[in-house]
């Protein structure tokens, strides 16, 4: 199963990336997804390809935002995709079997539309408001999260859900009740100044509050 703790990467500059992905290595984050929007084809791949080796070389997974042909470039882990990105079918089509196929989700109907079309896991949100994206689907709070996982079938449950979208660690216990797998957060770990502690806690949520 996939971790339960997943870092969208954040930075305006390839030097931001790697200080704020080194950070998050070094302090026991061990799914690292590139987020690194609106750059030139050829910062990208530089910044990527710097981010396969760190993840190589702590054994975490890397998963590149967007890019369907960058993650084939750099054989990354895998791909997330956004609500107006490449489908997931065109992606299998392109990754393979075998790579990790995230999609991002904000309805029941999106949902079960991803589920369907074999996506691997869904970052569902946004829980709250955040300042990390621009142009923002409406708010889940607990409530839509439990009303979109209750309404699923067992079959669909399978499917890791991530909740996404301004989450502090007061949250987590709170969200881990509704069924969710885990969390995707970046603010909450490239702001902090004791990054280990702030992971280190996260993990221990996470992790004790299974849903059996």
């Amino acid at each position: 199963m996939y971790n339960k703790l997943q870092y969208i990467s954040q930075g305006d500059t390839i030097k931001e990336q790697l200080y704020n992905i080194q950070q998050a290595l070094d302090s026991g984050c061990d799914w690292i997804q590139l987020r690194f929007k609106n750059q030139k084809a050829k910062k990208s791949f530089a910044l990527a390809e710097a981010v396969h080796f760190l993840c190589e070389e702590y054994l975490a997974n890397f998963i590149i935002n967007d890019d369907v042909h960058l993650a084939e470039q750099m054989a990354a882990d895998g791909v997330h995709l956004g609500l107006t990105d490449m489908s997931i079918l065109e992606a299998r089509a392109i990754l393979g079997k075998t790579k990790i196929i995230g999609a991002t989700a904000n309805t029941l109907e999106d949902v079960t539309n991803h589920i369907n079309n074999g996506c691997d896991y869904i970052g569902l949100g946004p829980f709250q408001f955040t300042k990390t994206k621009d142009n923002l689907s409406p708010l889940l709070g607990l409530d839509g999260y439990r009303s979109i996982i209750d309404q699923l079938n067992t079959t669909q449950k399978e499917t890791p859900i991530y909740a996404i979208g301004g989450i502090t660690l007061e949250n987590v216990d709170a969200l881990m009740t509704t069924g969710i797998h885990g969390i995707a957060v970046s603010g909450i770990i490239t702001q902090s100044e004791h990054k280990n502690k702030i992971i280190t806690e996260l993990n221990e949520k996470l992790y004790a509050n299974v849903i059996v």
